[in-house]
């Protein structure tokens, strides 16, 4: 499955009024158990580059602030999930480099390096704690990354995105940057070190929940 049949699976939806109904009581169209090679860098809408360099620029702080971010306006996004301080739970920058969050990227970089074979190279985003974290001190933020696995295979790098939750509309698309930047980033550092040459891979993204928001619904087509 391609990223053009997950859109063809939401208009389909939308076109047959198959919703449900959020916390919010907002109307979404979702699907349960998405698995798909996610060949393109957006489903629905386009890429706002300046706010993926941004985000990206932020994850590599590694800061748990939200008031860190190098922009003009912080993302209505980031607010929602903050608290009133701007502490939050998801940068994933902190989460796979941080040696607090048991340096992540380093160990799977060492475990490819030590075997290429290996299918233990396991980015661990969530963690069980997560159930008391996600709404201390008043934060909204259950982290929606639960793992990321690399495999190396037939001369190339390939990545297996493992998701809780996933908005189809600003959610997989800048996701997708970021996830993709590790992935390139992880290669070059596995080719470096072992001075071989192999290629970016394919990376399958699996998604327990891929939903699209009510008011995005206009861009579903």
């Amino acid at each position: 499955m391609k990223t053009s049949d997950i859109k063809q699976h939401f208009i389909k939806e939308l076109q047959l009024g198959n919703m449900t109904v959020d916390r919010t009581g907002a109307k979404t169209i979702e699907l349960l158990g998405a698995s798909f090679e996610a060949d393109a860098p957006t489903i629905f809408g386009t890429v706002n580059q300046d706010y993926v360099n941004t985000e990206i620029d932020w994850y590599l702080q590694r800061s748990l602030n939200i008031n860190t971010m190098r922009c003009d306006t912080l993302p209505a996004a980031w607010v929602q999930t903050a608290n009133s301080a701007g502490e939050i739970n998801s940068n994933y920058g902190y989460l796979i480099y941080s040696d607090d969050n048991y340096s992540q990227y380093k160990n799977c970089l060492h475990e490819l390096l030590s075997n290429p074979n290996s299918r233990r190279a396991t980015m661990i985003y969530t963690r069980p704690k997560i159930w008391y974290e996600w709404n201390a001190n008043n934060k909204n933020d259950f982290i929606c990354t639960n793992t990321v696995s690399y495999y190396i295979r037939s001369h190339a790098v390939h990545a297996v995105v493992q998701m809780r939750s996933n908005d189809v509309v600003f959610g997989y698309k800048n996701d997708y940057a970021w996830q993709m930047y590790v992935l390139k980033q992880l290669t070059k550092d596995i080719n470096n070190r072992q001075k071989t040459n192999y290629e970016i891979g394919t990376m399958h993204w699996q998604v327990q929940n891929l939903h699209v928001y009510e008011r995005h619904f206009h861009l579903v087509s």
